[in-house]
């Protein structure tokens, strides 16, 4: 039998959670219930009415057979419904106890702990809560009304509390991986968002230095053709305007260039009145980093030739981006630059004998991402990682025919 205590001889009061669930009963009979719940069910179920009717009994079992279907068949919908089917098996329970049943009813126990543990599982607080309320409240009556036991109600409240219990405490630890999970997730996007922010802002910088390598050389362009118009004589004055409007259309080109950095330029950052660096500045820039206290050992290789501008400024971004990295974020007390003049590239390599890895920023917007917008914008390469022994390595190529070139 299931113990006196849990169930309780309170007629009237089963009436109530009857009530409360008859509409939520009638809609879930309308619906699937999951396999394996339905199956669970179909066993509890079975079990009960062949304890009603193989049970040697001469009183009537119509009545114990409803009673024990209405307590194990809302096993099925245990997911959909959980606080429900247990207050209809609860209902069930205190009505079979009311009527002094004598049927075998020991199919009861597993089908309200599997209740109970369905509503710890999948019931939120505040509702979760009715759960162990209705198991106290039933355990209470056999001591107090029936006088039972105060052990009766120990062993009811353990049972079946601990099942609400342990499947209270999977959720929280479901809800917890979710919550971990979740904001792993919301990390990754935020560091893609930031790595996507970076690569956009060192685009815009990168097109800002390139503006002024363009400016330079169209303004050099509008000098050189004045200065060439106005040595040609009156024999030439065909030449003379076309050089003219040589001269026009690079002033023009000019002005849209100024218009243009007004679209890429930061807030506050002013139109550049000096040209942009290149690698004829590479030992003043060594020098630069030696009275920061890093040793930097320099390495030239191959005939130097002349490089396109663009490139020319690359390859000393991508120098001073890796010392600079070096200084602040590897703790290195050495360093080597090497600067290799090949058939149709240029090779750079930088490396340290620190032990951090290169920051992708430092602070300014440069770093690991700035030399790859650099090295992408020419169709090279560039390798970046640790070297063996020790340290961190840069070796970037930047083809001197880049892609798109006349």
């Amino acid at each position: 039998m299931f113990p006196a205590s849990l169930i309780g001889r309170a007629a009237d009061a089963s009436t109530r959670p009857l009530r409360y669930v008859r509409g939520v009963t009638s809609s879930l009979l309308r619906v699937r219930p999951p396999l394996g719940d339905a199956l669970l069910a179909a066993v509890l179920v079975a079990l009960g009415q062949l304890q009603v009717w193989l049970q040697a009994t001469e009183a009537p079992r119509s009545l114990d057979a409803v009673l024990l279907l209405a307590c194990t068949a809302p096993v099925a919908w245990r997911r959909r419904a959980p606080l429900a089917m247990l207050a209809l098996a609860i209902g069930a329970i205190l009505v079979l106890a009311s009527v002094e049943s004598d049927a075998d009813t020991s199919a009861l126990v597993p089908a309200a702990l599997i209740l109970l543990y369905a509503v710890g599982r999948e019931t939120d607080p505040p509702r979760t809560w009715a759960a162990p309320a209705l198991v106290v409240g039933t355990a209470a009556y056999g001591p107090i009304v029936l006088d039972q036991p105060a052990g009766d109600f120990l062993f009811v409240t353990t049972l079946f509390g601990g099942a609400w219990a342990f499947g209270y405490s999977l959720r929280l630890r479901a809800q917890r991986l979710d919550e971990v999970s979740e904001r792993a997730e919301l990390a990754e996007r935020q560091r893609d968002e930031r790595a996507r922010a970076a690569a956009a802002e060192e685009r815009a910088r990168i097109a800002r230095e390139l503006h002024d390598v363009v400016s330079h050389s169209i303004s050099i362009v509008a000098i050189q053709t004045q200065a060439i118009r106005r040595r040609l004589g009156p024999p030439h004055e065909r030449e003379a305007g076309e050089l003219r409007a040589v001269e026009l259309t690079a002033r023009q080109a000019m002005a849209e260039l100024r218009r243009l950095f007004g679209v890429l330029r930061a807030s506050g950052e002013d139109l550049a009145l000096a040209p942009q660096p290149g690698l004829d500045q590479l030992e003043q820039l060594i020098e630069q980093t030696r009275a920061a206290g890093l040793e930097v050992e320099l390495e030239l290789e191959g005939e130097r030739v002349t490089l396109p501008p663009g490139v020319d400024l690359a390859a000393y971004r991508i120098v001073q981006e890796g010392l600079t990295n070096t200084i602040k974020h590897a703790r290195a007390a050495h360093a080597a630059v090497g600067v290799r003049y090949s058939s149709g590239a240029l090779e750079l390599l930088v490396e340290d004998d620190g032990r951090g890895a290169l920051s992708t920023s430092n602070g300014a917007g440069h770093g690991l991402i700035g030399m790859r917008e650099r090295v992408a914008l020419y169709g090279g390469t560039l390798e970046t990682g640790a070297r063996p022994g020790g340290g961190f390595r840069v070796a970037a190529r930047l083809p001197l025919d880049p892609p798109g070139a006349a």
